[in-house]
């Protein structure tokens, strides 16, 4: 079991960058993948990008690809998600996600932990 919190949210205009990070408690992080989804008002959570449990492998759903960057550090116990050229149909509340696997996953429902999401705003 791990406890998630989200941080780095805001406003930003079309075509700037923000990095969210989340920061997990608990000693089994490195056995985590991890992932961020989003969910945008009148809409269902998606699946934004997804890594394994110790960085080697990401991947993204392809309205992201090129512009977000997932990482993570076992060390600080920590994942990120750096978004660049952000587009006003990012604009969602972003969650971070613990999955009890090594592998990576996009599907929602195989991740255990989430946290209470972060607020991202691009304006046009």
């Amino acid at each position: 079991q791990v406890q998630l919190v989200e941080s780095g949210g805001g406003l930003v205009q079309a075509g700037g960058s923000l990095r969210l990070s989340c920061a997990a408690s608990g000693r089994t992080f490195n056995s985590y993948a991890m992932g961020w989804f989003r969910q945008a008002p009148g809409k269902e959570r998606e699946f934004v990008a997804t890594i394994n449990y110790i960085g080697s492998y990401t991947y993204y759903t392809d309205s992201v690809k090129g512009r977000f960057t997932i990482s993570r550090d076992n060390a600080k116990n920590t994942v990120a998600l750096q978004m660049n050229s952000l587009k006003p149909e990012d604009t969602a509340v972003y969650y971070c996600a613990a999955r009890p696997r090594r592998t990576v996953a996009a599907d929602a429902r195989d991740y255990d932990n989430w946290g209470q999401g972060t607020q991202v705003t691009v304006s046009s």
